[in-house]
């Protein structure tokens, strides 16, 4: 049997006044998701388990299936995985973005959580001089893709640097940083890399948008069990962020690099689904992650994240489906957690769910995929660690 995963990241939301108490996913044109809708199963399922923070981290492991109380160790460790980065045991490794602030104080307010989306060709010259002017026995930085970097305090294990709780940037957008600045300014080497490295961008990079750098998600190596032998699937995952290629590495599937997957609304989807359906004629599962609705939803750009979700369902959708129909195939269509577009974060709401087994019989629902038909639903998987069990079961 073969089985794709197609995860558009942040695709759900709430009731926008500006599109008549609809939602993007509502108002979209999206013929492939609707048509299948019909005949699948509608439902909801909580990836984001109670007492956890709404991140993609946390959602898409537990998609995988894995328990993410049981294996999550931090953002910043996910994404050492997927750069190979030389980590030990007794590191501590944080997410770095390149981030504009009105101002690094207790004054300052978080402006953009990417630099204005700062360019991969920008980004790699500011890090160049990071690492040839910071670096040192304590601290190494890796560079990552666009404003996603890695910061690593060599030996941090047991320190006070694992319990610092810094927000991720993107939940504070428009918002006070006085809290977090707090936070790191009470961990002496951290505030003061911090301080040199504002320091750097502001003599060297007078014209940049990352006017400084925020490390957060920090945690110790990320130790995932291998996927084919818990779930008997040769798998492989496909996505632009860095997170979702190390959820890969960690549990021994194949990362399917894709050029020109930017991780926004112009992402080579073309691309992205031509490699699902030439991985899935030899093997048997393939995990698809869009990141577009989700840069929407943070952006509050409604118009933008309907535009998203349009093309996830013409280009990813659609082509991927058809060929697992072909197969006899079946299909999980999702997002990983709800990024509201009035939020411009994160929510932990349980996420609409939508299943095709092209084995089966048909259900005949008639319904379209959304947020409201999924709640209407008496499907509901509790744990999202269990929603590929689920699966399973119903395509043996």
């Amino acid at each position: 049997m073969k089985l794709a995963f197609l995860i558009a990241d942040g695709m759900g939301d709430y009731p926008l006044k500006e599109l008549d108490g609809r939602t993007p996913l509502e108002v979209a044109n999206t013929p492939n998701m609707d048509k299948l809708a019909k005949t699948g199963k509608i439902g909801l399922c909580r990836t984001i388990p109670e007492g956890m923070e709404p991140g993609s981290d946390i959602a898409n492991m537990a998609i995988l299936g894995f328990d993410p109380s049981v294996y999550h160790t931090g953002r910043g460790p996910i994404e050492a995985a997927a750069l190979k980065a030389p980590v030990d045991e007794n590191d501590i490794i944080f997410r770095m973005n390149l981030v504009t602030v009105s101002e690094f104080s207790e004054n300052g307010i978080m402006i953009d959580y990417s630099a204005a989306h700062i360019t991969d060709k920008e980004a790699k010259k500011i890090i160049s001089s990071l690492k040839e002017n910071l670096e040192d026995e304590a601290w190494k930085i890796i560079p990552g893709f666009q404003y996603r970097h890695l910061l690593i305090r060599k030996n941090g294990k047991n320190t006070s640097l694992e319990n610092t709780k810094i927000n991720p940037p993107h939940d504070i957008l428009d918002q006070s940083i006085r809290n977090d600045f707090f936070q790191y300014k009470n961990n002496e080497p951290l505030f003061d890399i911090i301080l040199r490295a504002n320091k750097i961008l502001k003599e060297n990079f007078p014209e940049s948008k990352a006017n400084c750098i925020w490390p957060w998600g920090q945690g110790k190596k990320l130790e995932l069990p291998d996927f084919f032998k818990t779930y008997g699937l040769k798998g492989a995952v496909i996505s632009a962020v860095d997170l979702i290629k190390g959820l890969g590495y960690a549990s021994n599937m194949e990362v399917i690099d894709i050029e020109g997957a930017t991780g926004l609304v112009d992402t080579n989807y073309n691309g992205k689904a031509e490699a699902a359906i030439e991985f899935l004629k030899q093997k048997d599962f393939v995990f698809v992650h869009l990141e577009g609705p989700d840069e929407c939803g943070h952006a509050g750009d409604i118009k933008s994240k309907i535009k998203a979700i349009e093309r996830f369902d013409k280009y990813i959708v659609g082509p991927i489906c058809n060929f697992l129909e072909s197969k006899k195939g079946a299909c999980l269509i999702c997002c990983d957690h709800l990024t509201p577009v009035y939020k411009r974060t994160h929510v932990s709401d349980p996420v609409p769910i939508l299943f095709i087994n092209f084995n089966a019989s048909s259900n005949k629902t008639g319904q379209k995929f959304s947020e409201m038909n999924a709640k209407k639903s008496d499907l509901f998987i509790e744990k999202g660690e269990d929603l590929i069990k689920w699966i399973l079961e119903q395509i043996k």
